[in-house]
């Protein structure tokens, strides 16, 4: 693998933009990408999630609750441990990305409370040719989330369409240039 990749684009003379994501032609089946810095989860991060998705089970909103549980304190919400690892995966995995297709497989081994921090990787597990859109692929990778104590939280496979060199998004603004997103 090209050590540049999502790191930085030329886009004039002594000029480079941030280039994020990576092409189909960048995904090697086998390789894992470890996605830094992590992301601790506050007590305002699990309630507001409750709260946006409605999901006001008293496991994650309510203290006195949740200290008669088995876990004695309050749970974090498991779609705000998706969005978190899932999001940490963006800027090398599909911020170059057309479609996101589909999360598969989705398992929950272990809690995740407030306070702890999360880390994610990814592997590339599979790749295709679009045979409907030509310049794009579709690229499907494990993702791995784990605690600071690299206990697993969440495991998954997500799939999403991705173009080819060449056939990038426009980015919108710059210099004057073209450079591709």
């Amino acid at each position: 693998m090209d050590p540049m990749i999502a790191a930085h684009e030329q886009v004039g003379a002594n000029r480079y933009r941030e280039a994020y994501g990576l092409h189909y032609e960048e995904f090697v089946i086998g390789d894992v990408f470890e996605h830094r810095p992590g992301r601790t989860v506050t007590e305002l991060d699990n309630i507001w999630q409750s709260l946006f998705n409605m999901n006001n089970h008293p496991a994650h909103i309510d203290a006195a609750y949740a200290q008669h549980t088995e876990f004695e304190k309050l749970l974090v919400n498991s779609s705000l441990t998706l969005s978190i690892v899932s999001g940490m995966t963006v800027a090398t995995m599909s911020a170059r990305a057309i479609a996101n297709l589909g999360w598969d497989e989705i398992r929950l081994p272990n809690p995740v409370y407030v306070g702890d921090t999360l880390y994610a990787e990814s592997e590339v597990v599979s790749k295709r040719e679009s045979r409907s859109r030509p310049g794009q692929g579709i690229v499907t990778i494990k993702v791995i989330g784990r605690k600071q104590d690299a206990t697993p939280v969440i495991t998954y496979l997500r799939t999403f369409l991705v173009p080819k060199r060449g056939y990038s998004q426009k980015y919108p603004i710059g210099q004057g240039t073209s450079a591709s997103y």
